[in-house]
């Protein structure tokens, strides 16, 4: 576990932080155990609305953007390789000592790599399949690796740098936009909405009255209010699995994500795809895209009565599904 890793390099002395001052602890994940450092100076960064509102629930101070006046900080390193090294680079900009923890699956080794050619960095610590290591070095030693709040691609979209689809509109989305309905009518939702591309979509199509993008991701969202300046549209910063909307929609969109690691976990999908069906009307309707190799028949038809495949293309299925089945409790909190 990434914690018992954290507590070992602490109280060994492998690693540590100024005595005084605020500490900024970079994404650390819902449940990780912060118990090595003191608590009471710890400021907590996270934009993933699930695990920013943990941190917050416990009473700790979390914000979006790191505090100005962070005497240390702790990077929990991601798995997206340029975010990872953005947050180490912010963190650094900042002053004092960084620890730098992360599992061997997140890229670890290549991060500690990259950084001996640039900083300081202290003997790490192995356990749990990661490493945890402190660097030090100038402010902007590492300058070169802070990623725009956003960018612009070739095409014209603005997208959140380090987030799915940086680059640009994935194949999964632009399938289900081209599949879509030349009429929605009434309410939509975007579950897991990104930086806006299926919603800017489905706003092209006749009849749509409103549309939710629900996006757990900050800096996503902010990319979609970016691209999106239509009036029907509304943004929830919120994790799409357990958001519970004003009104039961008429239609949701959903390109659901498959990972919360390396590996696919289709319970992620599934969770997604249980959401859409508790936030329907009992008349709407589902219109889902995911990869071929996604096992979300199941979880389909236990949510909803009526499956209407709409082909294959380039690796990925679509599916419109119907009649969503009598479940309309509140998620358990």
């Amino acid at each position: 576990m990434t914690s018992s890793r954290l507590t070992l390099a602490v109280d060994t002395g492998a690693v540590h932080l100024p005595a005084a001052g605020p500490i900024a602890v970079y994404r650390p994940p819902a449940g990780m155990d912060l118990s090595a450092l003191p608590a009471s100076r710890l400021h907590i960064v996270h934009g993933f609305a699930p695990d920013h509102a943990y941190w917050a629930a416990l009473g700790q101070s979390v914000t979006v953007e790191p505090p100005d006046d962070a005497a240390g900080a702790v990077v929990v390193v991601p798995r997206a390789k340029p975010l990872a090294r953005s947050l180490v680079a912010q963190a650094l900009a900042h002053g004092g000592p960084v620890i730098v923890d992360g599992q061997k699956t997140d890229g670890i080794d290549s991060l500690l790599r990259d950084l001996r050619a640039r900083v300081d960095v202290s003997a790490p610590v192995a356990k749990a399949h990661g490493k945890c290591a402190m660097i030090s070095g100038p402010p902007q030693a590492l300058a070169d690796w802070l990623l725009p709040e956003r960018t612009r691609t070739g095409s014209g979209w603005i997208t959140a740098p380090g987030a799915f689809s940086a680059d640009g509109p994935d194949r999964g989305s632009v399938t289900l936009g081209r599949a879509l309905p030349d009429k929605l009518s009434g309410r939509v939702a975007d579950l897991g909405a990104g930086w806006g591309y299926l919603a800017f979509q489905a706003l092209e199509r006749r009849g749509l009255t409103e549309i939710a993008l629900v996006e757990a991701e900050h800096a996503a969202l902010e990319a979609a209010r970016a691209n999106i300046g239509d009036a029907r549209a509304h943004f929830h910063w919120a994790d799409a699995t357990r958001w519970e909307g004003p009104a039961p929609f008429d239609h949701v969109i959903c390109n659901p994500p498959f990972h919360t690691s390396r590996q696919a976990d289709p319970a992620l999908g599934a969770a997604f795809i249980a959401a859409a069906a508790r936030l329907l009307k009992p008349s709407g309707t589902l219109w889902l895209v995911a990869n071929r190799h996604l096992p979300y028949e199941k979880a389909l038809e236990g949510h909803f009565a009526e499956l209407r495949p709409l082909g294959e293309e380039a690796g990925y299925k679509l599916v419109a599904a119907s009649r969503p089945r009598s479940n309309r409790s509140r998620p358990r909190r």
